[in-house]
């Protein structure tokens, strides 16, 4: 079916929420709201299609002449039709795979049946398969970054709405009318809830409110999304090779750093860490509790028409009498015929004591782990495996496979921890404590030489002596870090020994820098020798942020590999050196171009560094949801890793609107992790046939456009004058720290606005509010436009047409050139105090703006900006009209707030509404930062 045809049937779904609302905006706030979001809508529509100066001062007299409640009221109107926009695009690509899915295909690109079909057309045997299979390890990492401005109460609400865009889409097909009236009704109630429920958060959301969000996801699709992959995956392996036993491993991994990131974040403390990975751990167990019972009133066979397995038999009914009294009371024969029910009945009695321990541990009750509680996650698998294992003894496969093995899978995913959580710290953190407990050593540990620190680190490392610390007038934040260590140590005993996963350390800049967690985590017991043998019980992962970090790559991680030390501890941890790369820093540092480049570069040669030291190295990529960021499609973002860098495991940041977007719908969240998994599984072909290397000549051209790129970036973020101030006072980035959507300060360091301190997600956030997204593009024009110049566009279009880098990256680019109104931004630049450094600041991104566009379309031979993914550009172009006014309201309400003699009182007045419109803005254009 075309594009234009399908987006017809959208179209009529997005005209039906559109009514619905109108209709709920008429009887909750009146018809003058109504009207008054009409006469804007159709305005900037009309504006658009001509411009017409009298119309434009209409327009702007009219939102001027707006009341602070009415404007709010307008601004909530159009937030909620976004919200309902952006639904009804989810639930209808859900309803097109499920149409292809009963037609038996063609499948979307990179569904898993597609991919294992390509495979066996590839001429890959079984063997190959099921090695690549072997290797595979997919593992997002939830974080905390605040870029998320939808309330939970308000996430709700959408998914409530979205199973009934699906059931009346249902009706639909039947034709059912009573059907389709109730649904519509129902609609209309839900819409009202929406609209009666706040989307701003009042109060800014504490440590513990992120950790229950990123929870969330788990409860509201990933339990249900996460079995159904498996089972993508064996059905398409069925398919393909149905005369081969290829067995399915557990390849999905979930990471978090919500409670373990305490860079930057003075919230984030010890007792933080403790309290999330508890949280995590009753959120998982209540789950399994529950899938535990329903499975009880499943398998009710009798011991009599079965020949179920004696260690079942045995396990149901010889069993300790306070167990029994606990889980049965009165009657404590129950279920004696049918052994599977009883001793699902008791398994999920002692997953009730595990649940009533964390209860009490989060109470700060001193209560110890009951006898009946599972000791481990290791333990209850194996329960459900023997059952599974009893279940296929007597003809019963079938029946195993169904939610029981979904259990198993779920146990095999999510142990007792949910989510394997990151610590993250500053390096400069750790120097300083080094520092203070070698200060009661007499060693001057500042100044040492780089030589000398590491020779220092390794000789304590390999010692046995600790230092006693109880009796040192140690600073507070020494404490705090070596409290952190020692909690690692306590949760991996109490929780899993795979509670944690590794040790971030950001700012990296030495090698000395990973020996002194090295060293710190021995102090704790964490690492070490023990009779001469060396055991390492934490992973730690260098994060290399700047362009200069990144250039810094490869001999930082050379003196670790050549540390003995460090060598043979690493060696006793697996062997796998994790190496994290920072793309939003490295992108606000020196533009996507550059960044792309750098990171490109990095993983080659740390990946080629490793191999020579033969050290399993795992990339991990710290990708923010923007293109500004780093961010882009999963599928392709994978694909476009370097030649032979991608090796079955990949690591990934997920944060903010991307896990709403990706997680909030179990329909998205399945195929949101297969496309990542067939993009990992397509990446790592390099496991089982030689794939052909990049060529030389991209790669010198290349290097040529990301110099070119970062010289054209600096020239504008860091040579031009007037430059950030011209930042602070266009665009509403300072408010943005207003909106409560993190605990995290935006600026690393209080009161410094330079672009080394803010963070990056404020920096794309801002930019992107006045629809000036250069930070994703700046640079890119004039880099392609000299080497046109100098060499023609041959070698360019080549690039685009066969290096899938270089395609990815030119086409997250137009999408970011794409979202940019150079129209809207002009009106912004008039916010700049200094007319003459504003104008001239906007004219330099314009320039650059046109010329993007103009040499993107020339090498990718693309008609218009994104016609390669024509989907995805209606869905923006869809959503314009409804930018254009928010834009125009939320540049009066900056003037207002902005102004030099507004009073406190005004002030107060006009800043509900201009956050409203900031969340309104960040909805509509479906990213923040």
């Amino acid at each position: 079916m075309a594009v234009e045809q399908r987006d017809k049937q959208l179209r009529a779904r997005v005209k039906l929420l559109g009514k619905v609302l109108g209709k709920v905006i008429e009887s909750q706030v009146g018809k003058e709201i109504y009207d008054a979001v009409e006469r804007l809508r159709k305005g900037y529509i009309q504006l658009q299609k001509e411009e017409d100066p009298q119309l434009r001062s209409d327009l702007t007299a009219f939102i001027e002449s707006q009341s602070a409640n009415d404007l709010t009221q307008i601004i909530r109107a159009f937030n909620i039709y976004f919200s309902l926009v952006n639904l009804a695009e989810e639930e209808h690509q859900f309803h097109e795979r499920q149409g292809q899915l009963r037609r038996d295909g063609p499948h979307w690109a990179g569904s898993v049946l597609n991919t294992i079909g390509e495979f066996k057309d590839q001429g890959m045997d079984a063997g190959q398969i099921q090695t690549l299979l072997n290797k595979l390890n997919y593992i997002p990492v939830f974080t905390a970054h605040p870029t998320e401005s939808k309330r939970r109460s308000v996430m709700d609400n959408l998914r409530r709405i979205f199973l009934d865009i699906s059931a009346l889409n249902e009706a639909d097909n039947f034709n059912n009318q009573y059907a389709i009236d109730t649904i519509h009704q129902q609609l209309e109630s839900q819409i009202q809830v929406l609209w009666q429920t706040d989307e701003v958060r009042r109060q800014k959301p504490t440590v513990e409110d992120e950790i229950r969000n990123g929870i969330y996801y788990f409860r509201q699709s990933l339990f249900d999304a996460v079995p159904t992959v498996y089972r993508y995956v064996e059905r398409a392996l069925a398919r393909h090779y149905p005369e081969d036993e290829i067995e399915t491993p557990n390849f999905l991994t979930f990471g978090s750093w919500i409670g373990g990131d305490r860079d930057g974040n003075p919230f984030v403390t010890h007792d933080t860490t403790v309290h999330a990975l508890l949280l995590q751990s009753r959120a998982v167990i209540y789950e399994y509790q529950k899938r535990v019972f329903d499975l009880s009133s499943k398998l009710t066979h009798s011991r009599y028409l079965c020949n179920i397995s004696k260690d079942i038999v045995n396990r149901a009914t010889i069993v300790d009498a306070d167990l029994i009294e606990s889980v049965f009371r009165r009657r404590p024969e129950r279920f004696r015929d049918e052994p599977y029910r009883r001793f699902l009945y008791l398994m999920r009695g002692r997953l009730q004591h595990n649940i009533n321990y964390i209860e009490g541990r989060l109470n700060n009750d001193n209560v110890e782990k009951h006898r009946f509680a599972y000791a481990s996650e290791t333990e209850f698998l194996r329960d459900l495996e023997l059952i599974y294992t009893s279940l296929c003894g007597h003809g019963d496969e079938n029946v195993a496979n169904e939610e029981l093995q979904d259990l198993i899978r779920l146990v095999k995913t999510f142990g007792f921890y949910l989510m394997r959580l990151d610590i993250r710290q500053e390096s400069i953190v750790h120097s300083d404590a080094v520092a203070d407990l070698l200060n009661h050593l007499d060693i001057d540990y500042a100044s040492l030489s780089e030589t000398e620190k590491l020779a220092v680190m390794a000789k304590h490392v390999a010692s046995a002596t600790i230092i006693d610390t109880q009796h040192l007038a140690l600073k507070d934040m020494t404490k705090e870090v070596l409290e952190v260590f020692n909690v690692i140590r306590e949760m991996r005993k109490e929780i899993s020994p795979k509670a944690f996963n590794n040790y971030v350390i950001s700012m990296t800049h030495d090698a000395s820098h990973v020996m002194e967690v090295l060293f710190l985590a021995h102090q704790a017991g964490l690492a070490g020798y023990n009779a001469g043998e060396p055991y390492c019980d934490i992973q730690i992962s260098p994060l290399f942020e700047t362009i200069e970090d990144l250039e810094h790559i490869v001999p930082v991680t050379k003196a670790l590999f050549e540390n003995q030390t460090y060598k043979a501890l690493l060696k006793a941890s697996g062997n796998q050196q994790e190496i994290m790369l920072g793309y939003s820093d490295s992108a606000k540092d020196g533009g996507n171009l550059s960044s792309a480049w750098s990171l490109y570069q990095a993983q080659q040669q740390i990946m080629k560094l490793a191999d020579e030291h033969q050290v399993d190295c795992r990339l991990f990529h710290g990708r923010g949801g923007t293109v500004g960021r780093g961010g882009g499609p999963t599928h392709n973002a994978i694909l476009s890793q370097p030649t032979g860098t991608v090796r079955g495991s990949i690591k990934f940041t997920e944060q903010g609107e991307v896990l709403s977007y990706k997680y909030s719908n179990t329909e998205t969240a399945m195929y949101e992790l297969s496309l990542g998994v067939t993009g990992l599984m397509k990446a790592s072909l390099g496991l089982v046939k030689p794939l052909p290397a990049d060529k030389d000549e991209y790669l010198e051209t290349m290097q040529m456009l990301a110099k070119d790129g970062e010289q054209s970036y600096r020239e504008l973020t860091d040579n031009t004058k007037g430059f950030f101030n011209f930042f602070y006072e266009a665009t509403p980035v300072t408010e943005i720290g207003l909106l409560n959507i993190g605990s995290r300060p935006s600026h690393r360091k209080k009161g410094n606005l330079s672009k080394s301190s803010i963070r990056a997600i404020p920096w794309i956030f801002g930019w992107a509010q006045a629809r000036l997204t250069f930070p994703a593009w700046q640079g890119t024009g004039f880099a392609i436009d000299n080497w046109i110049n100098q060499h023609g566009d041959k070698r360019l279009k080549e690039m685009y047409e066969n290096w899938p880098f270089f395609r990815a990256l030119m086409s997250n680019i137009q999408m970011s050139l794409f979202k940019t109104d150079l129209t809207i931004g002009s009106e912004y630049s008039k916010l700049g105090q200094n007319q003459a450094e504003a104008q001239q600041i906007y004219t330099m991104i314009a320039e650059e703006h046109t010329r993007a566009v103009k040499r993107i379309l020339e090498i990718s031979g693309n008609a218009y900006l994104m016609a390669e993914t024509p989907t995805i550009a209606l869905s923006l172009k869809r959503r314009n009209p409804y930018l254009v006014p928010l834009n125009n309201i939320q540049i009066a309400l900056l003037r207002r707030y902005k102004a030099a003699d507004a009073t406190d009182e005004e002030r107060d007045l006009w800043l509900g509404p201009l956050l409203n419109s900031i969340n309104a803005i960040a909805a509509g254009m479906r990213n923040t930062g």
